[in-house]
């Protein structure tokens, strides 16, 4: 049985054009593999709560020494961990807020990176003492964008720090290689044009083949 972790970070309502690509996509895959198991993390209705300085102190009180306090704190990010873990598939869908993540899925990376849980820190290693801890977990990366041509090569590509920071982000929760990161998205939503029908139009078609290959990738699941 795979276990596919479902995160959504807008905050729109059904209106979400992310959330409508995320539905899709795990639509897509229960009508291949109905049995499989589908975790389901609403961020951008119930957002995470920035970190403290009390919760950092937590996460650097060795586990024994921590306070009630403390382990209060840190419960709802221990949940989050705890989700990540089960999961072999994290799918993302997301809006692009100013060029980047929306605060309530910044959140939630703020509460999942972690030392001891998601990294470990060996300063034996040089000058690359972090270290993911999880390990062979797949990315997809749904997104949507009021502008366009935030992909490689797009005349707004320097603009993107909503994707590549997603990808540097989720190394650390086990999933390296672009070969196991994959993004759609939808783009000149701001235009509501015939340009904006297309991308809609390709990013669903896209969705079911991207199910698909994952699906039929040898050693992608469990």
């Amino acid at each position: 049985m795979t276990t596919i972790l479902r995160i959504d970070a807008s905050a729109r309502g059904e209106r979400s054009l992310s959330r409508r690509l995320s539905s899709m996509f795990v639509n897509e895959w229960l009508q291949v593999r109905p049995n499989d198991n589908v975790i389901e993390r609403d961020v951008g209705r119930f957002s995470p709560p920035a970190v403290s300085e009390d919760w950092i102190a937590g996460v650097f009180t060795d586990i024994d020494d921590r306070s009630d306090n403390q382990k209060e704190l840190l419960s709802l990010s221990d949940e989050l961990v705890s989700e990540i873990e089960q999961a072999e598939i994290i799918v993302i869908g997301t809006p692009m807020y100013n060029y980047g993540m929306p605060s309530s899925l910044k959140a939630w990376f703020d509460q999942v990176i972690r030392i001891n849980k998601t990294f470990s820190f060996d300063l034996d290693r040089g000058d690359y003492p972090l270290r993911p801890i999880m390990s062979g977990k797949t990315l997809v990366i749904l997104t949507s964008s009021g502008e366009f041509g935030f992909t490689n090569g797009g005349e707004r590509e320097h603009m993107n720090h909503l994707v590549p920071h997603i990808k540097t982000c989720a190394f650390y929760l086990g999933v390296s290689g672009d070969e196991n990161m994959h993004h759609i998205g939808i783009e000149y939503q701001e235009f509501r044009d015939d340009r904006h029908a297309e991308s809609i139009r390709k990013a669903h078609e896209e969705v079911p083949q991207l199910v698909s290959k994952l699906i039929n990738d040898e050693g992608t699941l469990v």
